[in-house]
């Protein structure tokens, strides 16, 4: 009986066989055609076209617009106090240093096609003795200085270039806490770079940084060849020009600070006619308040003859809010002599406009902690 059922085990396992390997020989069945997995996958369509966020297309349109700048200038040489003593030089003369030739780059942004004028920073060209614009189209050009304003760090040049491609510059008083903004420039020489952050804080003063400050604060990554590069809203506008950053050793930790729109626009437009800023003063001693408390009025300066008095709070300036003292030096220190002002000042309480005409500092000036302006 075992026998019998061992045979009709193999008997079992024998037809299975036979049948397995019969549907092994078969044709496989029809099916949809496999891609090798070797095959080049199709373009991928770019974000724009995707419908995704991307600055591609803005960044496309406003790029062309900022430029690289190379200066060739001269530093004086080391000016050490030994030098000037009499008892050093009887002994080893007037070996004062000579100046050496010293190589610096920058950024720039063309603001005018038609007469070729781009702004950059002063630190970046001064002392300059060549400087040349590289257009991201690869053309390199010799540019002029037109003029330049220490106190605002701001620069003019002009270019003789055809096909230029400019950018307009905005209302930064718009700008607010949070706006995305982008950085563009020319960091440690190696050629158009764009970063991206936000506007970290706005009406920046107080940093010594420079005369007249307003600056706009942004995490934007901004680095040394950066200087007089644009800051742009996700819409391309120019809102404003890099100049200087906070960082242990030179490079960015995320504080940069950005010359705003408004106060470059009144600068270029002086340098433009005259190549120079011309500054008055109102006469007046300002310190730091939710706006800007006047400490002392000057006798027979422009803020006397308007009506300003000690106490008296300056709110707004021409309609601008403003919201400290060195704000109001700022947006003061660039209206022309002989221009009407209208000052919106609290006064007990009360609202009260004023009219001034900024002056020249004819008057003696009053000296108190606070400076004059």
């Amino acid at each position: 009986m075992r026998k019998l059922l061992v045979i009709a085990v193999v008997l079992v396992f024998a037809l299975a066989g036979m049948w397995l390997a019969d549907r092994l020989m078969e044709p496989p069945l029809p099916g949809p055609p496999v891609s090798s997995p070797i095959a080049s996958a199709p373009p991928a369509a770019s974000a724009e076209a995707r419908g995704l966020p991307t600055l591609a297309p803005t960044l496309r349109r406003v790029m062309p617009a900022v430029v690289s700048i190379t200066v060739q200038a001269r530093q004086p040489g080391e000016d050490n106090p030994l030098y000037k003593d009499p008892f050093f030089r009887r002994y080893f003369g007037d070996q004062i240093p000579p100046e050496r030739q010293v190589l610096a780059a920058g950024s720039g942004v063309v603001i005018d096609t038609e007469r070729g004028l781009v702004l950059t920073n002063n630190h970046v060209v001064r002392n300059s003795e060549r400087i040349g614009v590289a257009l991201s189209d690869g053309r390199r050009i010799e540019a002029k200085l037109v003029g330049s304003d220490p106190p605002t760090d701001l620069a003019l040049l002009s270019i003789a270039a055809q096909g230029l491609v400019g950018l307009t510059l905005d209302d930064s008083d718009k700008l607010e806490i949070g706006d995305y903004v982008v950085a563009i420039g020319n960091p440690f020489g190696l050629g158009q770079t764009v970063t991206f952050g936000v506007v970290s804080a706005l009406g920046r003063s107080g940093l010594g940084i420079e005369g007249y400050e307003d600056f706009i604060q942004t995490d934007a990554a901004v680095n040394p060849g950066n200087s007089g590069g644009a800051l742009i809203d996700i819409d391309g506008h120019l809102v404003g020009i890099n100049t200087a950053i906070v960082g242990p050793a030179g490079g960015n930790i995320g504080i940069g600070f950005a010359i705003p729109s408004n106060m470059v626009r009144e600068v270029a437009e002086q340098l433009a006619r005259s190549g120079k800023v011309s500054r008055g003063q109102l006469g007046v001693s300002v310190q730091d308040h939710p706006g800007a408390m006047v400490a002392e009025v000057a006798l027979g300066s422009a803020a006397e003859k308007a009506g300003l008095r000690r106490g008296d709070v300056i709110v707004a300036i021409n309609g601008r809010p403003i919201v400290s003292a060195g704000q109001l030096r700022a947006r003061v220190g660039l209206i022309p002599v002989g221009q009407a002002v209208e000052l919106e000042v609290l006064r007990d309480g009360n609202r009260v406009k004023l009219n001034a005409r900024v002056a020249t500092a004819a008057y003696s000036a009053v000296q108190t902690k606070a400076p004059p302006l």
